[in-house]
């Protein structure tokens, strides 16, 4: 035993040459070589096939490379013919220990008899040399041979006792005939293969061997071809191979122990699956294949083998089907396009095989005479075994074709060959070896097929599993080549996915494992041709997977976050309706789940297996998008995509758990997320368009829509009829509800219809003409009555009222018979007649609550029939055919599927409907990912929003983050805009801070630290302790945000709530105030500020407490703890990482339609306006308070909310970016920013004081857009509206935004300047210290402008404003002159000094402005429509006026600048006119006055140091005026006036008071004026006797007041005659002059002027 044992162990092939179990790959591409020092012999693949020729083997094809497999060859160190030899002897060597062969020869122990060793060296030799054998002499040598020369128990060669010689047994004779025939072998490869093997297989076939002789000799074949001994260019390596087969399968060996035994099948195993991995392999014809295969199936199946045999045969089963089935695909290269060609070859051939593998646990063996497998052990009386050879029990035959002679046919099997012939008589007569193809390939599938009947009794349930594992072998090698093979196709198509689809309903936790393993890669490999079938399975999947429970509630969830998880699949067609025809009676729910009608509640493990199953599936590439393409596109399909995005989506909730497994969410989950990440990695991969390959897409929305349609009219129809057809023929999928036909077609054409409704619908009296259209779609030629009715009862169910059954027959008669009468029949009558009972023979046959005994029979059949067929009786033939029909096959009912036959029932219905579905289109594209997104995304949106809410582990939150940007990628890439809004919107929810509710801010502690500050606040502290909350906010802004907010629609509403809450609070700065040229938005104020700069670390409760009590006590808010401090700086870091800035940034890029959406989203953040939008007309006078009745009015100060200036900053920026925002968003925009304004009362000064801006902006920006989206005057209106409180604290801006508009030269600039609200705003904030300046530069800019900015409008406005800012330099002159009388000195007063200086240099440029003014009268007054003399008054007059008052102004240098501006206007060429006399007001008006002004002692005060000069000046300026327009004003009627009018205010200066110097001046200028009066001869002394000289005593008289010796000094009393001289030659303008003065007469000589 230990020696056999030693050689059993010797004879095992290394782990490296060992067949691979299932799913590993098997190379068949080089064939082995084994090398030594004669490797350079090896002839070549070609002198190889010449070798096989030769010596009388002929290969119908030379086999292509690729059938060449590859293995590692393992190297013999000793020679490969003493190691043959010594095999050899180790097999004899233990023969001969055995009591059979106990006495043998001399000859065998030395290798061949004296007698025989020259022939068998020739032969040798002639072998060695490859030529043609010669016939051994030794005939006859079989073991199984009658002659009694060559019984087993003969002996040759030795002496007896009685000195007889006696025969070797010629098993031990055939290893001697090798010995010999190796002496002389010098390669073991040139060796002939059927001779080398001979021997030992003589052995292997003998009965008379005990286990282990048997072992050894396949133990020392495994060595040859482990060893290389037995290469592909071994001579007839073909016929030996069959000859090997042929073989092991036909091995018989004496029983001895059951490990002995089971080591030998093991062996035997292990040698099959050698042969066919080996280099001889792919010469083994179809018969040899089929019965290894069989002999292995054989030992899987046979229950008395031990179960480490059983599981060695299977993984050796698994092994060779890879192997077969890899055959296929080089089938498929042979026959290149044409593989149905092949599949029909090989189907139409003479020897069909049959591969039946014995499953009775008796019998494992293959007999070599009938090809059965047995291996039986009976008990003998002690309790041992011994061997039954010749009982032969449970057949499993392979029937061979024979010729007429009984001669097996030329093809070469298993049992062809009788090995008792040596080799050399086996080779006379050449034999044609075809290779294994498709005919034993598709039988070892059909056998496979075969034992997974669910139903069989003889097969159980470890055999149907093992058959399972091998066949998902199969198909992971070769499925698509199945698929591709028509023949194969089909088994796959009927009998493997119907015993499938039954078995995955099996509660055997194993069998429904390996089911749903097959399933899966069946449906992986073959799923193009099996699309009705991938339907029918995953139906049954979602059906029992998907639960019907509401999602429980979780505490701090929001129901919203989850909405979009269906509550049910949808369905393929209406539910079963509850009301039966009563023909057929229903079974039982579990009944019926058993029949696959219903999904059905499964325990938890085969919910997590089937979960699995589908989470294998989804992971395919293309699935789901195969299954939206061929399944949710179609009409008649079920949403299988979406049901199994909701299954999925579902069960990823815990509360899956309760009625599945814990595993089931996470595996659910993974799926979902796979699915999504699939979309995502060729998200930007270009489309992959084939034309007539792949599907239109726009053709595919056409047809879901189409889908949507017919659904939604197929429940009207449902419930209503007439409603249905109506809404279906309004949506065009019915062309015309009135035609019959055209309805009919719509009904019988849909799925979708309930069979019962259409039943009782067909059936009315109403619908007589839509029944008979609907019997018009049916083809009734050639078939019998009740093949005609079985085809007309499938389409709808019959109603179960006798007169609507009534009509359906009466109109099914006359279809019948419409056209030729068949054979037999009388007519309709018949018909009718026969109908009737054949739906009575139905219902009786088949109904389970009939008794057998009491079932029609054929008898009482015929006998109800008799004498109806017109008079006559039917053919008992046809009766009998009719009945036996209805008998064996019932005609079910649609909706009524309850009967045992249900399932195949409806198998083959849908395999007849397979053969109109076409094949499942395959998308390896991504054309159509987003139009399966957009019906995918709710409820894996939903899914990803609760896991991220209800997760534990910290290993689930970066797979849901990765879900969420990539649903946010693929949304914004599609412009699936609602998908990226509800991520938006669940990321918002939880992270808690978009809250409607404003936070509270009234605690809001700015804690410092050196340089550093932070606030702390209730959501600062409230967001830093909430992980998810944290998360959820970084995620939203950093992967679904950024990048996409072009797409976004609806979702900013929640981004502009998280925005401003974050603002308020200060974690995110107001930096687009610079975009506009302001200063950031003003925060509120903390209501405390701690500095903790200093302050030591004191920790403890007492340091709180105190704290606490001093925080209360200064009636303060506590301090914040350490805690919440960190969870602020926490939270300053999670906004710092989300990049808010670069959002708002990329947000102002954005294209105009998405602005618009986010512009809405802003607005949707104002206050409502309850203000009109009016314009309100300005009171005249300010209201009345209303009286209190003593009681004290409450101060309600508007609230300043920094989030609403936030949001109408933002909405300007988006605004005004360029024309197209502008016009997109404008209106808007400005109503929102007009309300504010409207509202003014209730709006705080800061808030109102930006809108004026953001309005005037939007104001500028639309006029240089050429768009009107807000007119100037309205808006100007609104602001000089305002109260005088709010307009000034609002000035700065207002001004800032009125210098923006009137920058913008045009329209816009005229229109402001010359609206009387503007120059009304102007006034009212001028004299505001912060906004002067300002103030006078826009004036300045606006009269300085080259373009005519001064207008009729706007003259007096604009003198107004100047006269009034160099008032105030008076009054800032006189202030500054009150505190030097005090004499105080402080640093305030230097920085008033410092502002006081700028107000005199604007009172300077003022009056030179107004100066500057003289130069646009003349073309105002001509452009004027007034009379002249009114135009004058109306422009002329505001100058002087303007510069009179100027000329009294305290401030010296103003003052000095205004008198030297009226000199000079004064003097203007333009001034003066002949046409009118208006201009001679200067001096009523102007000079006159000035002078009264200067002379009043208030006036002087001003300016004591200089009001003098100033006098002077003035005086010295009138005379100087009069003197220039003296010629002019000679002509003028008032002349005389004037000109006593001077003396008057001459007279009045003489006698101020100032002193000597003021007096000098005075005389002097008026003596020039006395001079040029008389050398013009205007001042001449009358003549003697003359009346008239008024002008000359009036201005003496009053001359003579303050200068009496100014006369003598003019006029010097002359000598007569030349005072005659004089007289004579007055000028006419002096004889005018006297002649005006005699006019005046009296009245002007007494005139005086006016006492001051």
């Amino acid at each position: 035993m230990a020696l056999e044992n030693a050689q059993t162990t010797a004879g095992l092939p290394s782990q490296e040459t060992m067949p691979r179990g299932p799913g590993e790959s098997i190379h068949t591409s080089g064939a082995p070589q084994w090398r030594d020092q004669r490797s350079s012999d090896v002839p070549s693949t070609r002198d190889s096939t010449d070798m096989n020729r030769r010596n009388g083997l002929h290969l119908e094809a030379t086999l292509p490379a690729i059938m060449i497999p590859r293995e590692r060859t393992i190297s013999v160190a000793v020679d490969p013919v003493a190691l043959i030899t010594t095999e050899c002897i180790t097999v004899t060597s233990a023969m001969r220990k055995h009591a059979r062969w106990a006495h043998s020869s001399v000859s065998a122990i030395l290798g061949g008899s004296p007698s025989t060793s020259k022939s068998r060296a020739t032969t040798s030799h002639s072998r060695n040399k490859e030529e043609p054998e010669v016939p051994l002499e030794l005939s006859g040598m079989g073991m199984n041979s009658a002659s009694s020369d060559f019984l087993l128990g003969s002996r040759w060669g030795l002496r007896g006792k009685k000195g007889k010689s006696l025969q070797d047994d010629p098993l031990i004779a055939a290893f001697a005939r090798l010995r010999n025939d190796l002496r002389r072998c010098t390669d073991i490869r040139t060796f002939d293969i059927p001779a080398l093997l001979h021997p030992f297989l003589q052995v292997i076939r003998s009965s008379s061997t005990s286990a282990s002789i048997t072992s050894l000799a396949l133990v020392a074949i495994t060595k040859f071809f482990a060893y290389d001994l037995i290469s592909r260019e071994s001579p007839r390596l073909a016929l030996g191979m069959q000859l090997l087969s042929a073989a092991i399968t036909h091995c018989r060996f004496e029983a001895s122990d059951s490990a002995a035994d089971e080591t030998v099948l093991l062996r035997i195993l292990k040698l099959m699956e050698g042969i066919l991995s080996g280099p001889g392999g792919e010469l083994l014809g179809d018969e040899s294949v089929c019965e290894m295969m069989e002999t292995g199936l054989s030992m899987c199946c046979q229950i008395r083998l031990s179960e480490l045999l059983r599981r060695s045969a299977e993984m050796s089963m698994s092994s060779m089907c890879q192997v077969v089935f890899e055959r296929l695909k080089i089938l498929e290269v042979e026959a290149g396009e044409n593989v149905e060609a092949m599949d029909e070859a090989s189907r139409d051939s003479p020897n069909p095989l049959k591969l039946a593998p014995s499953v009775d646990g008796t019998s494992v063996m293959p007999n070599p005479t009938d090809g059965e497998l047995k291996l039986t052990a009976k008990v003998d009386e002690k309790g041992g075994t011994q061997s039954n050879t010749e009982e032969n029990q449970g057949s499993s035959s392979l029937d061979l074709p024979r010729t007429d002679d009984g001669s097996v046919a030329q093809r070469v099997s298993a049992s062809a060959v009788e090995l008792s012939q040596p080799p050399a008589k086996i080779s006379e007569e050449p034999v044609s070896i075809k290779p294994y193809g498709l005919p034993s390939i598709r039988e070892l599938f059909r056998v496979l097929v075969d034992l997974l009947q669910p139903h069989s009794k003889q097969h159980g349930d470890g055999m149907r599993v093992m058959a399972l594992r091998i066949i998902d072998v199969s198909l992971e090698v070769a499925g698509p080549s199945i698929a591709r093979h028509p023949s194969l196709a089909m088994l796959a198509k009927d009998d493997l996915c119907r015993h499938l689809f039954q078995l995955v309903r099996s509660e055997n936790m194993t069998l429904l494992n390996e089911s749903l393993r097959v399933a899966g890669t069946l449906l992986h490999t073959c799923r193009s041709v099996l699309k009705l079938q991938q339907e029918l399975f995953l139906s049954y999947l979602v059906a029992c997977l998907h639960p019907r429970v509401e999602i429980p509630a979780e505490p701090g969830i929001d129901r919203t976050l989850y909405e979009g998880i269906p509550d049910a699949p949808k369905l393929a067609r209406p539910p079963t309706s509850s009301n039966s025809s009563g023909r057929s009676t229903p079974v039982p729910v579990k009944d019926r789940q058993k029949l696959g009608m219903e999904g059905g509640a499964r325990k938890p493990d085969a919910r997590e297996a089937m979960v699995e199953s589908i989470g294998a599936l989804s992971r395919i590439p293309s699935y789901l998008v195969e299954l939206f393409v061929n399944y949710d596109c179609e009409v008649d399909r079920a949403d299988l995509c979406e049901d199994m995005i909701g299954l999925l989506a579902r069960n990823a909730f815990p509360d899956a758990a309760t009625w599945s497994t814990t595993n089931v969410p996470a595996l659910c989950l993974d799926a979902l997320l796979g699915y999504v990440q699939f979309i995502a990695d060729r998200l930007h991969q270009d489309p992959q368009t084939h034309p007539g390959s792949y599907p239109n897409p726009e053709e595919l929305r056409e047809q879901r829509a189409r889908k949507k349609i017919v659904i939604r009219g197929a429940t009207k129809f449902n419930e209503h009829p007439r409603s249905g057809i109506a809404y279906l023929a309004s949506q065009g999928i019915i062309d015309n509800p009135d035609n019959a036909h055209s309805v009919a077609a719509f009904l019988r054409g849909t799925t979708r219809i309930s069979k019962s409704v259409l039943g009782d619908f067909l059936s009315k009296k109403a619908n007589d003409q839509l029944l008979e259209a609907f019997m018009d779609l049916f083809d009734f030629n050639n078939k019998r009555v009740d093949e005609a009715l079985r085809e007309l009862l499938n389409s709808f169910r019959l109603p179960g009222e006798a007169p609507l059954i009534e009509r359906i027959v009466e109109e099914f008669s006359e279809k019948y018979c419409a056209g030729a009468t068949p054979a037999g029949i009388a007519g309709k009558d018949a018909v009718h007649v026969l109908a009737y009972a054949i739906i009575i023979l139905n219902t009786d046959q088949h109904n389970p609550s009939v008794k057998d005994e009491k079932r029609m029979t054929y008898a009482d059949f015929a006998k109800n029939l008799r004498g109806v067929n017109g008079g006559a009786n039917f053919e008992p033939e046809y009766l009998q055919q009719i009945y036996d029909s209805i008998r064996t096959n019932e005609i079910i009912l649609p909706e009524e599927h309850s009967t045992a036959r249900a399932f195949d029932y409806a198998w083959e219905e849908l395999l007849v409907k397979t053969r109109s579905a076409g094949d499942l289109v395959l998308c390896d594209t991504n054309s159509f990912d987003a139009d399966m997104f957009q019906a995918t995304w709710r409820p894996i949106v939903a899914t990803l929003s609760y896991v991220f809410m209800s997760a534990s582990e910290d290993v689930v939150f970066p797979r849901i983050n990765t879900g969420f940007l990539q649903c946010a990628q693929i949304a914004a890439t599609y412009g699936i805009t609602e998908a990226l809004d509800r991520i938006v919107y669940c990321l918002s929810s939880i992270s808690t801070i978009a809250q409607d509710r404003p936070w509270n801010t009234s605690l809001n502690t700015k804690v410092q630290r050196g340089k550093e500050s932070v606030m702390v606040s209730e959501l600062a502290v409230k967001l830093g302790g909430n992980f998810r909350a944290k998360l959820a906010t970084y995620v939203l802004f950093q992967y679904v945000v950024h990048g996409n907010v072009h797409e976004i629609r609806s979702g900013w509403k929640h981004v502009v709530q998280i925005w401003l809450n974050l603002f308020a609070n200060s974690l995110i700065s107001p930096s687009l105030s610079r975009q506009v040229g302001l200063d950031p938005i003003p925060l509120q104020t903390p209501t405390h500020v701690i500095d903790r700069a200093d302050k030591p670390a004191e920790g403890g409760f007492i340091s709180s407490f105190f704290s606490t009590i001093s925080s209360y006590t200064a009636d303060d808010p506590p301090e914040p703890s350490e805690e919440e401090l960190a969870y602020t700086m926490t939270t300053v870091d999670c906004v710092v990482n989300c990049h808010i800035e670069d959002l708002l940034s990329e947000a102002t890029r954005m294209p105009p339609r998405a602005t618009k959406d986010l512009v809405l989203a802003l607005l949707e953040q104002l206050p409502q306006d309850s203000s009109p939008a009016v314009i309100v007309v300005k009171p005249e006078r300010p209201s009345t308070p209303v009286k209190t009745n003593g009681h004290r009015q409450g101060n309600r100060a508007p609230h300043y909310d920094p989030s609403l200036v936030y949001v109408l900053e933002l909405i300007t920026l988006l605004a005004i970016r360029d024309e197209s925002t502008l016009a997109a968003v404008g209106e808007l925009v400005a109503d929102a920013l007009q309300n504010v304004i409207r509202n003014a009362a209730n709006a705080h000064f800061l808030t109102l004081s930006r809108t004026i801006f953001y309005l005037l902006l939007l104001l500028q920006k639309s006029v240089i857009q050429d768009q009107s989206l807000v007119r100037a005057p309205v808006v100007l209106h609104m602001i000089s509206s305002l109260s005088q409180p709010k307009l000034e604290k609002s000035a700065a801006l207002v001004l800032k935004g009125l210098i923006v508009c009137i920058k913008v030269s045009g329209t816009l600039r005229n229109e402001i300047i010359n609206t009387p609200d503007f120059w009304s705003t102007i006034e009212r904030i001028h004299s505001i210290p912060a906004v002067s300046p300002g103030v006078f530069s826009l004036l300045k800019a606006i009269v300085e402008d080259k373009a005519p900015a001064i207008t009729a409008d706007n003259y007096e406005f604009v003198i107004g404003l100047l006269n009034s800012f160099a008032n105030a330099g008076g009054a800032a002159a006189a202030s500054r002159q009150q505190r030097e009388i005090n004499g105080r000195r402080t640093q305030l007063q230097e920085q008033t000094q410092t502002r006081e200086n700028d107000v005199f240099q604007r009172g300077e440029e003022a009056v030179s402005l107004v100066h500057q003014l003289t130069s646009r009268v003349p073309a105002l007054i001509e452009q004027s429509h007034l009379a002249k003399n009114e135009a004058w008054m109306t422009y002329w007059s505001p100058i002087f006026e303007c510069l009179r008052m100027q000329c009294e102004n305290p401030h010296r240098n103003i003052r000095r600048r205004a008198f030297s501006c009226l000199q000079s206007a004064l003097q203007s060429a333009e001034l003066a006119s002949t046409d009118h006399q208006e201009w001679t007001a200067i001096f009523s008006e102007v000079l006159f006055p000035l002078i009264e002004r200067l002379l009043k002692p208030e006036v002087y005060q001003s300016d004591p140091a200089g009001m003098g000069e100033t006098r002077i000046a003035v005086a010295k300026l009138l005379c100087k005026i009069f003197l220039h327009y003296l010629v002019t004003l000679a002509e003028w009627e008032g002349m005389m006036e004037t000109w006593f009018g001077i003396l008057e205010q001459t007279d009045r200066l003489m006698k101020s008071g100032q002193g000597s110097g003021m007096e000098e001046e005075i005389s002097e200028s008026l003596k020039n004026i006395l001079y040029f009066m008389k050398s013009d001869g205007y001042l001449v002394p009358p003549a003697p006797g003359e009346k008239d000289a008024i002008i000359w005593h009036d201005t003496w008289r009053r001359v003579d007041r303050f200068l009496p010796a100014m006369r003598k000094e003019i006029f010097p009393d002359p000598p007569p005659q030349r005072q005659q001289q004089q007289q004579q030659r007055q000028s006419p303008r002096q004889e005018k002059v006297s002649a005006e003065q005699g006019r005046q007469g009296d009245t002007l000589a007494d005139a005086k002027v006016p006492e001051l």
